[in-house]
């Protein structure tokens, strides 16, 4: 008897068995205690899954399947990302209407899901493209735009110009597009936001019952922009205007040894000194093709350059030198902090990394 697995019997007949017996169809009625199993709806703008797909949906289709048999009624959904930039593109690239790319790609995509034998309840299938489900989206952002929660604003954020379309600090890798490779950019864009710090207190008090890593947890925390604290000015010699910086903890002014900006402050290439520009300017350009994650990262090494100006401790009045790191995200407070090492970890590791005064 030839006991070898053959992955083509064996795996279809069971699938067919699935498919028969509707065996991941969830009730909406039961006594059993819910689970709710949610992956990303992938993009319908490739041929087919990827490795990478797999990565996300063999793991957590193992939970769904485990939950099922410790008694769960678990909702395992599965849905179609289509109604964006990569869709459109990816029909522009073939040179047809996306309505037929996203159909036959959705179709291919759905038969090798079954193929892998993932455990979707395939009655609740969403395609975003479709009018049935796009026309609630809409209504969700008409009432957020009627209450004053969506608005119109300029920002920076990543750009891929292979894809052609704006990326998630999630979709950066080592400053590369998680799709295609390619290398991305920052640019400044206008698009549509939401007014989250309307509702920032009941965020972060929230941010303490999900168990995340912490740096995604520092990332959303910074994301959502509340901290109670003051701007302090420092003095700039020779120049009018200070650098303001913000600082939970202004008590500790005497402790502040050093300045850092965020690469991409405005006030770096003023008051970048001749022979620190090259370097400063070096340094940028590394920093821009990190994402957030990255450079919030607890576990990565320090790194920073000196551009040869010096503030003023409006307290004691000693010179304060001035450096640029990607610790330090433009997006939170004014992108400039005084940075206190002893009384900060992150600062402490800087001027121990750069043998700087504590």
């Amino acid at each position: 008897m030839d006991r070898r697995y053959d992955p083509r019997a064996v795996e279809a007949k069971w699938q067919r068995r699935w498919k028969e017996r509707d065996a991941y169809r969830v009730a909406d009625a039961s006594e059993r205690p819910k689970f709710y199993c949610l992956d990303f709806f992938p993009y319908p703008s490739g041929d087919g899954l990827s490795v990478g797909h797999c990565r996300n949906y063999v793991p957590t289709d193992a939970v769904a399947r485990y939950k099922r048999m410790r008694g769960f009624n678990v909702l395992h959904p599965m849905g179609w990302d289509a109604f964006g930039l990569p869709a459109e593109n990816y029909a522009l690239k073939m040179g047809v209407h996306p309505r037929e790319t996203t159909a036959r790609n959705i179709a291919n995509y759905h038969r090798q899901m079954d193929l892998i034998g993932l455990s979707f309840d395939w009655s609740r299938e969403i395609t975003s493209s479709e009018a049935d489900y796009y026309r609630w989206t809409q209504w969700f952002f008409l009432l957020m735009h009627e209450r004053g929660l969506a608005y119109r604003g300029t920002g920076q954020q990543w750009w891929c110009p292979s894809c052609k379309t704006i990326l998630a600090n999630e979709q950066v890798e080592q400053g590369r597009c998680w799709r295609c490779g390619s290398d991305v950019t920052k640019k400044d864009l206008e698009q549509w936001y939401f007014r989250i710090t309307d509702y920032a207190q009941r965020l972060l008090d929230d941010l303490a019952t999900i168990e995340w890593p912490e740096q995604i947890k520092l990332m959303q925390t910074n994301w959502i922009g509340r901290s109670d604290g003051a701007e302090v000015d420092f003095a700039l010699p020779g120049r009018d205007a200070p650098l303001t910086v913000f600082t939970t903890r202004p008590d500790t002014l005497f402790g502040a040894t050093y300045m850092v900006l965020a690469p991409e402050h405005p006030l770096v290439d003023e008051l970048t000194t001749a022979e620190h520009r090259e370097a400063v300017a070096a340094y940028k350009d590394q920093a821009r093709r990190q994402s957030e994650i990255e450079r919030l990262s607890t576990e990565k090494e320090k790194t920073g350059v000196f551009i040869g100006a010096f503030a003023v401790n409006p307290v004691n009045d000693a010179p304060v030198p001035i450096w640029i790191s990607d610790y330090v995200l433009m997006g939170y407070g004014t992108g400039a902090i005084m940075a206190v090492p002893a009384h900060d970890e992150r600062d402490y590791a800087f001027a121990t990394t750069f043998g700087l005064p504590i």
